[in-house]
């Protein structure tokens, strides 16, 4: 197992090296550079994108030619120290070695335009993405895994059937619709001011109580939690019962039974393990899911001020360190969770052997 898991962390490096490169590339091509942002606000355009030909090249623009959308009436001198100061007065292919060389430092360097490092930038984002992922996976598997497992049991029975549907129809409804929907009526939209419409605390948070921070997040937290995890239950809740109904009708299950054992002893201390190994295994990659897939519309609707929204204000603004420094980070927090999820199978069932299989 030790060989097979240096094998992964050593293919870490190529995958990696081949996000960075194909991203970079694709910027290069992208119009409307931070250049240009700059320019457009100076000369009160608003948005670099405005008024830019399906004909213009920001890797061009941007490795020095001075051409810049909004540029005219300002000295080429301002210029030249706009693209010194971000670095373009370079050509891509060194500006491209140097970032790898810092962020293999992991030195992600400053914002463009907020005046703060990215590792401080994503630090101070990082709690509303975390507590979004983590409590809406964990809530997704405590719900999910039980249901699951009680509609495997009462496979064909009401109970499965209109529990079944339920879930289809939870399924069926956008997230973001969902979200929507629980502000209008529980946020003080239409109907009910029962939650706060904003934020992850309340004004005077660092003034309560242990006790009442704790009431105080999970007041803020309960409607984007909700929103986020609605549409989990139903791929998890499915998996699960698929899985208990497979190995329910297998020949070991059946020796069991014949031998004695109470339900329950045939159901959780045989069936739960090989049952669970593909729904336990995936949580890591659950929660990668949820952190990254839905934490923009989420953090979008609800106002908080997360990755998601830092991510979509990078992609924006052409803030590069921001954009390239997070995907060099989440991209190795990606692969590390593929390695830590075959570890999970191998802990679930040693009968597992990647090596074995290599």
């Amino acid at each position: 197992m030790g060989a097979y898991i240096l094998r992964r962390l050593l293919l870490i490096i190529p995958t990696l090296l081949g996000i960075m490169i194909i991203n970079f590339a694709m910027i290069q091509f992208v119009p409307g550079g931070p250049i240009e942002q700059v320019l457009a606000r100076l000369d009160g355009g608003g948005d670099a994108l405005q008024g830019i030909s399906g004909s213009g090249d920001a890797g061009t623009e941007a490795a020095g030619d001075s051409q810049y959308l909004g540029a005219r009436g300002l000295p080429p001198e301002f210029i030249a120290e706009l693209e010194k100061q971000f670095g373009f007065d370079k050509p891509p292919l060194q500006r491209f070695l140097d970032m790898l060389w810092n962020y293999a430092r992991f030195d992600f360097g400053e914002s463009y335009f907020r005046s703060i490092s990215v590792t401080d930038l994503v630090l101070e984002k990082m709690p509303v993405s975390i507590s979004l992922g983590l409590w809406s996976t964990l809530i997704a598997y405590l719900v999910s895994i039980p249901l699951g497992i009680r509609k495997a049991v009462r496979d064909g029975t009401a109970f499965d059937t209109w529990t079944s549907g339920a879930i289809i129809v939870a399924y069926a409804i956008p997230g973001f619709l969902f979200a929507i929907l629980l502000l209008v009526l529980f946020a003080g939209g239409s109907y009910y001011k029962i939650f706060p419409l904003r934020g992850l605390t309340s004004e005077g948070f660092s003034d309560l109580s242990l006790m009442g921070k704790a009431l105080d997040y999970m007041w803020h937290m309960a409607l984007p939690i909700t929103a986020s995890t609605i549409a989990s239950f139903a791929t998890l809740t499915l998996l699960t019962k698929n899985s208990f109904l497979d190995e329910i009708g297998k020949q070991y299950v059946m020796t069991a039974k014949a031998k004695g054992l109470s339900e329950s002893r045939v159901l959780y201390g045989h069936v739960f393990r090989n049952a669970m190994l593909i729904v336990i295994a995936g949580f890591p990659a659950a929660f990668v899911s949820i952190f990254f897939g839905q934490s923009l519309i989420i953090e979008t609707i609800f106002s908080l001020d997360g990755l998601g929204q830092m991510g979509f204000k990078a992609v924006v603004e052409r803030d590069y360190p921001v954009m390239f420094g997070t995907l060099y980070a989440f991209g190795i927090m990606g692969l590390l969770v593929g390695i830590i999820s075959d570890l999970m199978y191998v802990w679930i069932d040693p009968r597992i052997d990647f090596e074995g299989r290599g």
